[in-house]
């Protein structure tokens, strides 16, 4: 069994920067990719930032400059660290992990950019 933890969440005023951290533990063997995505209200599941086997690194355009993704020496844990936030990057984000057996989740951390 797979869990995934997060934490780091939070309200922040615009401008404003927040860490979030997600990790790892249990059974996980050949990581395949591991990182962030997030939903809005009304809006679809979109990736933010994200580490893969290639081994690459892929971030979404609306992120990029703002947001750094990094990861431990052991690659189970993995941060996010979110810098000039926007209005718009309020959203819940959600741990993924995904290995040679399926696609794992966490249970999601709020993230709410306000004034």
């Amino acid at each position: 069994q797979v869990q995934l933890v997060e934490s780091g969440g939070g309200l922040v005023q615009p401008g404003g920067s927040l860490r979030l951290s997600c990790a790892a533990s249990g059974s996980i063997f050949s990581i395949y990719a591991m990182g962030w995505y997030r939903q809005a209200p009304g809006k679809q599941r979109e990736l933010v930032a994200v580490f893969t086997s290639a081994p690459n690194t892929n971030y979404d355009d609306s992120v990029k400059g703002r947001f750094t993704i990094s990861r431990d020496n052991a690659k189970t844990t993995v941060y996010l660290q979110m810098n000039s936030l926007k209005p718009e990057d309020t959203a819940v984000y959600y741990c993924y992990l995904r290995t040679f057996k399926g696609v794992y989740w966490g249970q999601g951390t709020q993230v709410t950019v306000s004034s």
